[in-house]
């Protein structure tokens, strides 16, 4: 009897010895998950709820197993929230590891300086990632920058950040606007900003393109800033043509060949440079700039010089067969 006894105890040791290695082996293993594929984690998911995720995925076979591997294994780990990617052959513990690493997917919206909202409006909505649906915004109320979201995070959401971006920048840089700005609300400095950014694509130019802007909003000259004719027109975006005589003479809210001071509102969304640039502009004696042909401008104090580098720009665009 006692060597009986003595059999049953050693089976019985070498059966839990067999059913420990396998609950080790599951862990560590390869996994079942054949190629490198993704899993949504939603806010507030515990661990089981994870693991029938998982499980639904075809990343795990069992999410009763992986619970239970898991809570000895990973006991004081914490599930995080959003898109991870998974690789292929993850064992259990890679993927609790991944999972509670917070490593996960990065997916961005690229907004350029300068866009107008309506453009804003389209490249959100045409981005099959996010979900639900917008307004065009207000133009100016976005600030230009890349910005992370979360597979199927909901566009307002997305929205939300960049205006909530545009409103601090706002509220750090207005306080240090200098003296000789000539901008006398937010509003106005979004207006002037966002036609600096469509004049000059040389961030070394905009304190200089809105030293000459503010020049003329202080002596009551027009600004003729050609963006403001085409924002009524397109709303912001490329015109796809030479403005039209008619189109220069247009009386509107936005035409600053037809009246002095500044448009109603901001022609596009300008950047927190741009925003700088008329808050702070650079004291220049220039009231006129042209293209250069190299990308960046002349500026003249009279309107004498001007004309003669508009000539100038006039003989280079015909060397280039564009006139």
């Amino acid at each position: 009897m006692r060597r009986i006894a003595k059999w049953a105890i050693i089976a019985a040791a070498l059966l839990l010895a067999v059913i420990a290695g396998n609950f080790i082996y599951g862990w560590t293993s390869p996994g079942q998950l054949e190629r490198e594929t993704t899993v949504v984690i939603k806010p507030g998911s515990s661990i089981t709820s994870a693991a029938r995720q998982l499980e639904k995925s075809g990343i795990v076979k069992s999410a009763d197993a992986f619970v239970s591997r898991a809570k000895v294994f990973g006991a004081s780990s914490t599930i995080k929230a959003g898109e991870f990617i998974i690789p292929a052959k993850a064992s259990n513990s890679d993927i609790l590891s991944i999972l509670t690493g917070g490593k996960t997917v990065q997916r961005m919206v690229t907004i350029p300086e300068g866009m107008p909202s309506i453009m804003v409006y389209e490249r959100l909505m045409a981005n099959e990632q996010l979900t639900g649906s917008i307004s065009v915004p207000a133009e100016g109320s976005v600030l230009p920058d890349s910005y992370a979201f979360d597979k199927n995070e909901p566009r307002a959401a997305v929205l939300k950040r960049m205006q909530d971006a545009m409103n601090k920048a706002m509220a750090e840089l207005w306080p240090k606007r200098s003296p000789n700005a000539m901008v006398k609300t937010q509003i106005e400095a979004l207006t002037l900003a966002s036609i600096v950014e469509k004049e000059t694509a040389l961030k070394s130019e905009l304190r200089i393109v809105a030293g000459v802007y503010s020049n003329r909003l202080r002596t009551g000259m027009m600004l003729q800033a050609d963006p403001t004719i085409i924002y009524p027109i397109t709303k912001g975006k490329p015109l796809g043509r030479r403005i039209r005589q008619s189109e220069i003479a247009d009386v509107n809210d936005y035409n600053t060949y037809a009246m002095t001071g500044l448009p109603k509102g901001p022609i596009a969304n300008p950047s927190r440079a741009a925003i700088a640039a008329v808050l702070n502009p650079q004291k220049t004696t220039a009231y006129y700039f042209v293209a250069d042909g190299k990308g960046g401008h002349i500026f003249a104090d009279t309107l004498q010089e001007h004309n003669a580098n508009v000539q100038k720009w006039y003989a280079i665009r015909r060397e280039r067969g564009e006139m």
